[in-house]
């Protein structure tokens, strides 16, 4: 694997958990495995190596659960995100890569557990695209945006919470 020194950072949805780090390693990846899918409920997790000396928490810790013996997997407490699959004997963690403030700066370069694949996910790109803008769903954008708890993609000094007074 091939360590790529960068200035990354990265968090959860509401701003309670946030990362930094240095340095990446060649590994960004989609994980179709059952407990991956399971862990960040979607058809796939998209991962990426970060070495542990490189990689520190800025703000906030996840909520840690043990997904398997080896397995620790960490998510924001208040929020939901997934945000950490960490193997107790590897020499690096991985975040995932939607959590990073810019997630296009690392493409996938391998899939695993490909046993877990949708039979459809090769389908995909033959599907309708529509936007999520304020021309293609006005009549639901508009609310949303006015009303926008989302952290934004960079580091801010502080962020206020967002939790629904009395919970869900």
């Amino acid at each position: 694997m091939e360590q790529i020194a960068t200035q990354i950072s990265g968090g959860c949805q509401c701003g309670a958990v946030r990362y930094h780090a240095t340095a990446v390693l060649d590994t960004s990846h989609i994980c179709h495995c059952r407990m991956c899918q399971k862990a960040v409920g979607n058809f796939f997790a998209a991962l990426i190596g970060i070495p542990r000396d490189a990689f520190t928490w800025t703000r906030g810790t996840p909520a840690l659960f043990q997904s398997s013996d080896p397995v620790t997997r960490g998510f924001c407490r208040d929020c939901g995100t997934p945000l950490l699959y960490d193997y107790a004997s590897s020499a690096h963690l991985n975040v995932t890569t939607g959590s990073l403030d810019n997630p296009a700066a690392f493409p996938p370069q391998v899939q695993f557990g490909a046993e877990g694949r949708m039979p459809w996910f090769g389908d995909l790109s033959t599907l309708a695209d529509e936007g999520s803008t304020e021309d293609t769903m006005a009549e639901y954008v508009g609310e949303i945006r006015a009303s926008n708890h989302q952290h934004p993609d960079h580091d801010t000094d502080q962020w206020p919470d967002c939790r629904p007074e009395g919970g869900l």
